[in-house]
């Protein structure tokens, strides 16, 4: 695991200077909301307890030099040459923070960063979004911004983190990752309305019901630059032009019958998923508050099954997992992320953790599949400075 005085001393031997500090970020998983948040709907994510941390400095010469300790290479690229897929790879998210301050006019400069994590990388835990949000707060401190002192500064600081990601790594993402890592609350997942733009805590604590949150990886990858996202952003960008709305979030489930007359079959079941998964997530919210591990895990089941049939964003091996969690006796399961591969995430009574996870490993051998592995997810602490 990566820490703080790990990064520093990391990045003295990279570097030959001690850095100006270590910032870090959390990763996030969502109970409920996948693909609402770009149609203006609610979502509930829970800042995870993985993070991804920066020991940086600021350097004169606008050259970005970035070392990463979980992929090979450095990224070594000007400030004014950062553009579209420049730099490639986990740089454009980066970088792409940096490029995204000083398009809005802020006094940003060159940085050498020495970056570390402990978030599975590509597996629906918003590994990117860790790192753009843990370059924010590293460059609103090392730069005087002051946009982590409070809660306008840190709405800015995501909407410049999704900028990044859109424009620089080219992912059309919603604002959910950055919003729940930059604005968290430790031990609470957070209603998010993103019409509105406004937050609801909601505390977070599934021991108080004898039940954990697992958390599977599966060990299929996605990429959220990759056109599969992409396509199901431009799906509902379409059906909202048929309907004569700006965004999705303005239909309701009392709707549906009539929209359907006006869509193809591929464009209403997207239009289906997001109607009713925003009714999901303010509903779970509900449940969350009242303590009801019960409800919250059929919804989360009930998501699973729209993500698969409607949005059209699982896998066979996330559908195996989940059915075998189900079936070994958690409470619900789906899908955690954007899709394409990932984790899942299941309601397990604690007494039957051990056992869950172990059934996932038997369906997986017997299919040919690789093993997944496994933790009990746990609410962590907002992006912020930590040396």
């Amino acid at each position: 695991m990566s820490t703080a005085q790990g990064l520093a001393d990391g990045f003295r031997e990279r570097f030959g200077r001690a850095p100006s500090g270590v910032w870090s970020a959390p990763g996030r998983f969502n109970l409920v909301g996948e693909h609402t948040d770009y149609n203006g709907g609610f979502c509930l994510p829970v800042p995870l307890d993985r993070r991804t941390w920066v020991a940086a400095a600021p350097r004169d010469d606008g050259r970005l030099r970035m070392v990463s300790l979980d992929v090979p290479g450095e990224v070594d690229v000007r400030l004014d040459e950062v553009t579209a897929h420049r730099p490639g790879g986990w740089g454009a998210y980066a970088a792409g923070v940096l490029w995204a301050l000083r398009r809005a006019g802020l006094p940003v400069r060159g940085v050498d960063m020495l970056i570390g994590s402990d978030l599975l990388i590509g597996a629906g835990l918003s590994s990117s979004a860790a790192l753009e949000c843990s370059v924010a707060a590293a460059a609103s401190d090392l730069f005087g911004l002051g946009l982590l002192a409070d809660d306008a500064g840190r709405v800015a600081l995501a909407v410049h983190c999704q900028t990044a990601e859109n424009e620089i790594a080219q992912a059309p993402t919603g604002g959910v990752d950055q919003t729940s890592a930059l604005r968290g609350v430790k031990g609470h997942a957070l209603l998010i309305d993103f019409l509105n733009r406004t937050l609801r805590p909601v505390p977070y604590d599934p021991a108080s019901a004898g039940v954990g949150v697992l958390i599977l990886d599966t060990r299929t990858r996605h990429s959220l630059s990759a056109g599969h996202f992409g396509d199901r952003h431009a799906e509902c960008d379409r059906a909202a032009v048929l309907l004569g709305v700006d965004l999705l979030r303005r239909v309701g489930v009392d709707e549906l019958p009539a929209a359907e007359a006006r869509l193809d079959d591929v464009l209403f079941r997207r239009l289906r998923h997001v109607v009713t998964e925003n009714a999901r997530a303010v509903r779970m919210a509900d449940d969350l508050e009242a303590g009801d591990w019960r409800a919250v895990a059929e919804g989360m089941t009930a998501a699973h099954v729209s993500m698969r049939d409607d949005l059209e964003v699982s896998v066979p091996q996330i559908d195996l997992a989940v059915g075998t969690a189900i079936g070994a006796g958690a409470w619900g399961a789906r899908l955690v992320g954007g899709g394409f591969g990932g984790c899942v995430m299941a309601v397990v009574p604690l007494d039957l953790v051990g056992g869950v996870a172990g059934a996932v490993d038997r369906a997986f051998a017997a299919a040919g599949y690789d093993a997944p592995d496994g933790f009990l997810a746990t609410a962590g602490s907002p992006a912020g400075r930590d040396l």
